[in-house]
């Protein structure tokens, strides 16, 4: 018995010591903020799709202004996805940041403001107008602290305006004399200039009442240049159904063009009115 506990302790021993000679010999944590890149860097905007020394680099070459995006989670009829305004962003916020140049894009705020008792929608979720409020803050704060000096707020749902404006307003206030531009941009919020344009410069004169759905044909040819799944348009060929407001959405490449070009129009609109708010900061 005691042979037998002199070789358990020996062991024990033997493996404690080959766990410290080995943990001694691990290099120990990198610093990342002067580790070198060690691969070239992702041609991306979106903060989250890039690497932590990705968006280090690319800070220090001078993109150091950011885009805040809300959309929301709401009924959108029967072929849109509840994300309908988050897909509508997904392509919006790429164009607007490569158009704009040297600026990047954080995550997506998916839910909109409301009142959480009354989501009683399937699929429709609410933060409250002080959730909403608060994350906007914490976002635009994060990115501050990290080295944005120019920080734009773009919502794609009316109900997210006036929490934006508020934070926007109140930050811009706060931190006043510090070389920080921070803005609300309602000039993309767009929706009635956007009728226009599809039909006066596309041709296409939609009636978004004539089905009575929360469906138009604008929102799903700007959807579709995401991916076409989120409007259902596989299953809608199938079922006979590929068409909103007598506005058929087939051929395919048609109404991805029509897509991109309210796309360049949304666009452009957005970033001429944030250079505009850039010019008339006190910085």
């Amino acid at each position: 018995m005691k042979t037998f506990f002199r070789a358990s302790v020996l062991v024990m021993l033997s493996y404690v010591l080959v766990i410290t000679q080995v943990g001694a010999q691990e290099s120990p944590a990198k610093d990342m903020m002067t580790f070198p890149r060690p691969i070239e860097a992702l041609d991306n905007v979106w903060i989250e799709e890039l690497t932590m020394l990705e968006v280090r680099d690319a800070l220090e070459e001078g993109k150091t202004t950011a885009l805040i995006l809300t959309g929301g989670i709401e009924e959108n009829g029967p072929y849109l996805t509840t994300g309908k305004h988050n897909h509508v962003l997904a392509v919006m916020g790429d164009a607007i940041a490569r158009k704009l140049g040297n600026t990047l894009v954080a995550p997506i705020v998916t839910i909109e403001p409301g009142n959480p008792e009354r989501a009683g929608t399937p699929g429709g979720i609410r933060l409250s107008q002080e959730t909403f409020q608060a994350v906007l803050r914490d976002m635009a704060t994060s990115l501050r602290t990290q080295g944005f000096r120019s920080i734009f707020l773009i919502g794609d749902s009316g109900g997210n305006q006036r929490g934006m404006a508020t934070v926007a307003e109140e930050l811009s206030e706060a931190w006043a004399g510090q070389g920080i531009v921070i803005a609300h941009i309602p000039e993309y919020y767009n929706y009635d200039d956007v009728v226009e344009y599809q039909k006066n410069v596309l041709g296409i004169d939609e009636d978004p009442r004539l089905e009575g759905l929360h469906d138009d044909y604008y929102i799903t040819s700007i959807i579709m240049n995401d991916d076409p799944q989120h409007v259902r348009l596989e299953q809608r060929i199938a079922a006979d159904k590929a068409s909103i407001n007598n506005i058929d959405l087939l051929p395919v490449d048609k109404t991805l063009e029509h897509g991109r070009k309210l796309i360049e129009f949304r666009t452009d609109v957005t970033v001429a009115a944030i250079l505009a708010a850039i010019a008339a900061s006190d910085r």
